[in-house]
């Protein structure tokens, strides 16, 4: 059994019976986080990229809990040189750590922090205690991703529909048909102004499909 917990914009934690996770961990200066990274307590921090709404309080928490930040290589060489701990991975490379396999996928976006470029975007394929998850990161709709769902039998599809920086509703929707996972869930929607959209009309789109939309509030939880 593993449990996703949604903290606004992209962050989830997920836990299993012996390990948690959290992705995307923008929490201080999000109006839309219930939690801070004091409150924290993880095993590994797994970073799509290095904007600050994703990159966010990763290297606070990897400090205060000893936990390494899992991302594309020039990223985590960034956190190391905050003082974080990290592992460095590339598109296209899986590994087996103590609580599951991660695999990076492509997302079209960009990568930056305060010093400049940190290489590639990436999305995650997470197996952990025989469920998958697929947290897309920030990316437009790319034909890949029905590769990534012939490949992969995934039991939940995270996606961005905030439109702007990322897919729209319409975009997510045949992404959902591309992935065929058995539950999406939205999400990076709504934290400002300029990626404002109705997650109900993302639900409304998948209404006789075989997957499950599932709208999880700030700080709601998804068993699957």
């Amino acid at each position: 059994m593993v449990k996703l917990t949604y903290h606004g914009h992209s962050c989830f934690i997920i836990d299993s019976e012996k390990n948690s996770i959290i992705i995307d961990p923008f929490l201080n200066g999000n109006p839309a986080s219930d939690i801070k990274p004091d409150d924290v307590k993880v095993d590994a921090i797994l970073v799509t990229h290095g904007h600050a709404d994703h990159l966010g309080d990763a290297v606070e928490i990897s400090k205060n809990c000893d936990a390494q930040i899992i991302a594309p290589f020039e990223l985590v060489g960034y956190c190391q040189n905050k003082g974080a701990k990290g592992h460095p991975m590339h598109i296209g490379g899986g590994y087996n750590f103590p609580f599951g396999k991660v695999k990076l996928t492509i997302a079209h976006h960009g990568s930056t922090t305060d010093t400049g470029a940190t290489g590639n975007p990436c999305g995650f394929i997470i197996t952990i205690e025989g469920k998958t998850i697929y947290h897309a990161g920030d990316t437009g709709l790319f034909m890949d991703m029905k590769l990534i769902g012939e490949m992969n039998e995934i039991d939940a599809a995270l996606l961005p529909i905030g439109g702007n920086f990322t897919m729209d509703t319409d975009d997510a929707l045949k992404a959902v048909e591309f992935l065929e996972p058995k539950i999406a869930v939205p999400m990076h929607y709504n934290t400002f102004d300029v990626i404002k959209q109705e997650p109900e009309e993302f639900i409304k789109g998948l209404s006789g499909r075989s997957t499950k939309g599932v709208v999880l509030k700030v700080g709601e939880s998804l068993t699957i």
